[in-house]
């Protein structure tokens, strides 16, 4: 939907007598360093041109009226400013009523109701950040319709928190981050113990980034992700009793194995070790891409997926299937799953001569081993949240 079929929508929806505005927030893709947000490590995450858009307007009483596209039998989901609270039958527009909530905790004069009308084309379920994409154009609505002055550094870490607190989903802060902070032709090196960040240009003549979508939905909150996040801090609070650390990001991978056998749990131990090397890799990937040696770069992925699969488990039949596939055929540099995992894309870097070939011969691996038919998207570095000025 254009900005014109987005307004003419929201009149449908709401019938309203105040002028709409269009906002938006983009999914990203996480080119490499998964499962390292919350370990204090590096994240390398661009934004990408497909995006959650919001059509909003003011209401002269309390009522807040939240409506999808993308889920229409759900209809308006209505609450009162007074009555934000989570409700499991509430679904999608909890992500939204996540970030009012924080606003209002804050204290922000968030002084009348609203409606908003959501449409997306981020692929559902496919591990691009949809949910962060929803809480950053809900916040970035809010913060210009309210005139609320918040940088956009900020807006990711309340929608990071809405995130956490709110929906109960322990996520660390790159999809936030890279949804509200992104920058066309761009990727971002986030250390997430810092939060300190520099943009890299995406240079890759001849060579396109290809989501591969297992179409295996995944649902992080019912998954292993929060299980994962405890088992890499009791690693750490074992570590912690022998070095001055506060993030498993700290450690270089010689520091780690000098130290491993403080943690006493082996699985524990296999997760830090996971979230040590795979920001070690991170940080040695920017430097092949800087030095344009995408062959390296490309290598790279691929270890972060055996390091996903091995030592941190979150892969599956499906992501495994995917990656492994793609790892056979000519003209690809390397692949991973990208996400929380247990199911989702895997990201790939190819030729651009090779694509077509590449889709179809993945396309029946893939199928022959799992059942499921795939999808395939060439990702674009795209712009972050934004209000889309007519």
């Amino acid at each position: 939907m254009n900005s014109a079929e987005l307004k003419q929508k929201f009149i449908a929806v709401f019938n309203p007598s105040k002028a709409t505005r269009i906002f938006a927030a983009p999914g990203r893709v996480n080119l490499i360093g998964e499962h390292t947000d919350y370990n204090g490590g590096h994240v390398f995450p661009c934004a990408l041109s497909f995006n959650t858009y919001v059509a909003a307007a003011l209401r002269q009483d309390h009522k807040v009226r939240l409506y999808s596209a993308n889920f229409d039998s759900l209809g308006i989901i209505e609450t009162d400013l007074e009555h934000i609270v989570y409700h499991k039958k509430q679904n999608w527009a909890n992500y939204p009523l996540g970030v009012l909530s924080v606003l209002l905790k804050r204290e922000y004069p968030i002084s009348c109701g609203f409606d908003m009308l959501f449409w997306g084309d981020i692929p559902q379920g496919a591990g691009l950040s949809s949910s962060a994409s929803i809480e950053l154009a809900t916040a970035t609505a809010l913060n210009q319709l309210f005139d609320l002055r918040i940088p956009m550094f900020e807006l990711t870490k309340i929608g990071q928190e809405a995130e956490n607190k709110f929906v109960g989903m322990n996520c660390g802060i790159m999809d936030q981050f890279a949804s509200g902070m992104g920058k066309q032709g761009h990727a971002i090196l986030l250390d997430c113990n810092t939060l300190q960040y520099q943009y890299a240009p995406l240079k890759l003549d001849g060579i396109s980034i290809l989501l591969c979508n297992t179409n295996k939905p995944h649902n992080l909150i019912e998954s292993k992700y929060n299980e994962r996040r405890a088992q890499s801090e009791q690693a750490l609070a074992d570590l912690q009793k022998k070095l001055k650390i506060n993030a498993l990001g700290q450690l270089t991978e010689e520091e780690f194995d000098k130290n491993a056998s403080i943690i006493l749990d082996p699985v524990c131990r296999k997760r830090a070790k996971h979230a040590v090397y795979e920001n070690q890799r991170t940080l040695r990937a920017v430097k092949a891409l800087q030095q344009n040696d995408l062959a390296a770069f490309g290598q790279l992925m691929n270890a972060s997926h055996v390091s996903l699969r091995d030592d941190y488990e979150v892969t599956g039949k499906e992501l495994d299937s995917m990656a492994e596939a793609a790892w056979k055929q000519p003209g690809v540099l390397g692949a991973r799953m990208t996400g929380g995992g247990f199911g989702g894309c895997v990201v790939a870097l190819v030729e651009n001569k090779s694509i077509e070939n590449f889709k179809k011969n993945v396309a029946a691996l893939y199928t022959k081993a799992t059942g499921y038919t795939p999808d395939f998207y060439i990702a674009q570095a795209g712009a972050g949240a934004r209000e889309i000025k007519e």
